[in-house]
């Protein structure tokens, strides 16, 4: 297939309609202003963007023109949702997707800290079972997903970048003493809790926006 190549934008949307396929299901295919709170996210976001609607709505488009994403009604509903379709159009199994998703929200990992950070969207056994898929993202023969790049100074682990938006710049970070390993474990369960409450308030935003418009559609019923 053609190398498909994306905005930054359309890279953060994809990432957010991956993740919450997973993470949401009930709320799955993700209204507007959901889908631009994902886009917002605070926590397992990296970088921290503040898309207005516009942003989102273009970047959806751009996606629907490369096939990865869709434009749905659901129940004769008038509002409009959206859905990804990246794992027929892109060919990945659940392993591989959650991987990409991962690295379009939070940039360049190493195997280590993907393990952790896509246990809610698929459960890896080891770290070397990560290692095993990202390297098979790699190895893809026409237009590979997925780069391991270079080894930092002072960096234990390679990290691993996806390639959806071309290749990526590799940044020199300054050598620093690695953390303990449990304080890395108990940083990142923290990071995921805090995207477990928004994913929630996420949730409970959907709903009042459907409640609103089903009374909006009621109203019109009447008058």
């Amino acid at each position: 297939m053609e190398m498909i190549l994306l905005t930054l934008a359309e890279a953060r949307v994809l990432g957010c309609l991956i993740e919450k396929e997973a993470t949401t299901p009930d709320y799955y295919p993700l209204m507007l202003n959901a889908l631009q709170t994902a886009c917002n996210q605070k926590s397992s976001r990296n970088p921290v963007v503040d898309y207005d609607a516009k942003e989102v709505v273009r970047a959806v488009d751009g996606l629907r023109s490369k096939k990865l994403a869709l434009l749905i009604g659901q129940g004769g509903a008038r509002v409009p949702k959206y859905q990804h379709i990246a794992r027929e159009t892109l060919a990945l199994p659940p392993d591989q997707l959650a991987l990409l998703a991962c690295l379009l929200l939070r940039g360049a990992q190493t195997a280590g800290e993907l393990k952790v950070r896509t246990e809610r969207l698929f459960q890896f056994e080891s770290p070397e079972q990560v290692e095993a898929a990202l390297e098979s993202m790699c190895a893809q023969a026409e237009a590979p997903y997925v780069v391991k790049l270079p080894r930092q100074p002072g960096q234990r682990e390679c990290r691993y970048a996806h390639l959806l938006c071309g290749e990526p710049e590799i940044i020199e970070e300054e050598s620093t003493t690695v953390a303990p390993e449990m304080a890395r474990v108990q940083l990142e369960q923290k990071e995921n809790r805090i995207a477990q409450l928004e994913s929630q308030l996420e949730e409970l935003r959907s709903q009042l926006d459907e409640l609103r418009q089903e009374f909006i559609e009621f109203r019109k019923l009447l008058e």
